[in-house]
């Protein structure tokens, strides 16, 4: 709980504010002042959104609490949630009226352009005398405590968590305590003197950051003791999931039996035809031999399984559900083993192998398909199957008879991944590369896993054409740079590339060799990717 799980944004957001912190000593341009103003708008963002989901943690207890009856005990956790959401809006409230200080003291009120920025951005001293005052009697010190007292506060409603202190002195930071220029500071002194506006609004709303994830750590372990963040469901449906609807006289019938919406906080009791079955992991274990007689026409007997799931509610109930689930058994024929499991997938080699164990030395097949190609691929029921439709049907066929056809459906071949490498280092794209590395550009196009697995000669892809463009703000600098296969230098556009900058990559078709050699679009489109230089 001390530690706190954060999102990809606040952990981004975590960065950016111990930058912050380290330049706060610093002479800053107005360009900086600019990425603060940024960065506040950043942190009052991700305050907000954590507010609003605060405030759906709350309405889903009091929700769980009316639900199993307004007992007691659930609510003094409704009454122990809305303290914490009071006590939060008010440490957010009280930091507002600072920072609402500062911009009009300070800053001067807001620029009258509509930019949400402050007249007087690099003003030091007013904000210096707002928080630290003339003898240590400045705005800074009250809030500090506040800050601790809050973390202390909201340990006690989670549990006896221990939260971090947020209003930390230079020799308890871990980022200034072996900073012999930083270290002697206190709170106040660390985080105000000689800082500009736009940076001191960031730590505020920094801090503001910090309550909101305190608060919603807080209301997560309140919402935990009534159950209002366990998984639920209100519809049980008892299943079999059957390894095929059919299976030959003589042979094991194996499936599974579950609970379709299941929990993991239940442990289930599970009868077939009156017999238990052995529970793994929520799934009854089903097996057993299948019996014959009785078959139509079509060589097939229906047969009913009867069954039943019981399981305990959290309030101590014991229910049970019951299915029905009917199966045939039928006389033997042929089977399909499939190397790469059925549905198949459009314009590409499918192996089959179809066996019939019946015939024995009398199997001695022959193949055809509405709706794709069927190729031998050795030995008797070997073969590969190449759709060209949304749904292909084998016929199959033995000594000049018809035994039977098989409808399969076709997938479309799931489209692959695209990858930019720049100086041979896969770029982040949300976190851009250093101008000074980026000589060369490669596009790796990557495919579906389980379609590499499926049919790895079917998998492979290049990017024809590609065209990259070096931008600046709203205008392009130098000429475009056109490659093939994917990768090419970018000297030309790199003797030009400044930081800020971004490299714009239109890949323009991505292609797709097949078994035989085929080439096809991959049906990518035309995407763009963005490298931001730093």
């Amino acid at each position: 709980m001390a530690g706190g799980k954060e999102t990809p944004r606040q952990k981004m957001i975590g960065m950016m504010y111990l930058v912050l912190t380290a330049m706060l000593a610093l002479q800053v341009s107005s360009s900086l002042l600019q990425k603060f103003q940024l960065l506040n708008n950043s942190l009052e963002f991700s305050a907000n959104t954590a507010n609003k989901s605060n405030q759906k943690t709350i309405e889903s207890i009091k929700a769980q609490v009316e639900k199993a009856g307004n007992r007691a005990e659930d609510m003094n956790v409704v009454k122990q949630a809305d303290e914490v959401r009071k006590s939060t809006s008010a440490l957010i409230a009280d930091i507002d009226v600072i920072k609402q200080q500062i911009i009009d003291e300070a800053g001067g009120g807001l620029d009258e352009n509509g930019s949400g920025s402050v007249k007087n951005p690099n003003e030091e001293d007013k904000v210096a005398s707002i928080m630290i005052g003339a003898g240590n009697n400045g705005k800074a010190f009250a809030l500090k405590d506040k800050l601790n007292g809050y973390a202390d506060q909201m340990g006690k409603y989670a549990g006896g968590a221990k939260f971090n202190k947020l209003g930390l002195d230079a020799a308890e930071d871990p980022m200034t305590s072996k900073d012999p220029d930083q270290r002697s500071k206190n709170f106040a002194e660390l985080n105000f003197a000689q800082t500009p506006v736009p940076a001191a609004l960031a730590v505020l709303s920094q801090k503001q950051s910090d309550i909101r994830r305190i608060e919603a750590e807080t209301l997560d372990f309140l919402a935990s003791k009534v159950g209002a963040k366990d998984i639920k469901f209100d519809k049980i449906l008892a299943m079999i999931s059957a390894e095929s609807k059919v299976v030959v006289a003589g042979t094991k019938y194996k499936g599974e039996m579950f609970i379709a919406a299941s929990s993991s906080s239940l442990v289930p009791r599970m009868s077939l035809n009156g017999s238990s079955l052995a529970v793994r992991d929520g799934k009854g274990q089903i097996e057993f031999t299948a019996q014959g007689g009785g078959f139509d026409k079509m060589g097939l007997a229906r047969r009913v399984l009867t069954g039943s799931i019981s399981f305990s509610t959290p309030s101590g109930r014991d229910t049970t559900v019951r299915m029905e689930q009917e199966y045939f058994v039928a006389k033997p024929s042929y089977e399909i083993e499939s190397a790469t499991s059925p549905p198949l997938y459009l314009g590409c080699a499918n192996k089959l192998s179809i066996v019939s164990p019946q015939l024995g030395a009398l199997w001695n097949p022959n193949f055809s398909a509405d709706g794709g190609e069927v190729i031998n691929s050795g030995g008797r029921g070997k073969i590969t199957v190449v759709p060209n439709s949304r749904t292909v049907t084998i016929n199959v066929f033995n000594q000049g008879n018809k035994l039977g056809d098989n409808l399969f459906r076709v997938n479309k071949v799931p489209k692959p991944a695209l990858e930019i490498l720049a100086g041979g280092q896969v770029v982040d794209e949300r976190r851009g590369m250093p101008a000074s590395q980026v000589r060369s550009i490669s596009i790796r196009v990557i495919p579906d896993e389980s379609f590499k697995n499926y049919s790895p000669d079917d998998a492979n892809y290049r990017v024809a054409e590609a065209t990259i463009r070096l931008a600046r703000g709203n205008r392009p600098v130098g000429s475009p740079i056109t490659i093939s296969n994917g990768s090419g230098s970018v000297a030309s556009l790199a003797q030009q590339a400044q930081p800020g900058d971004r490299y714009v990559i239109e890949i323009g078709t991505v292609q797709r060799r097949n078994f035989k050699g085929d080439i096809s679009d991959a049906g990518v489109g035309s995407p763009v990717k963005i490298i931001t230089l730093y």
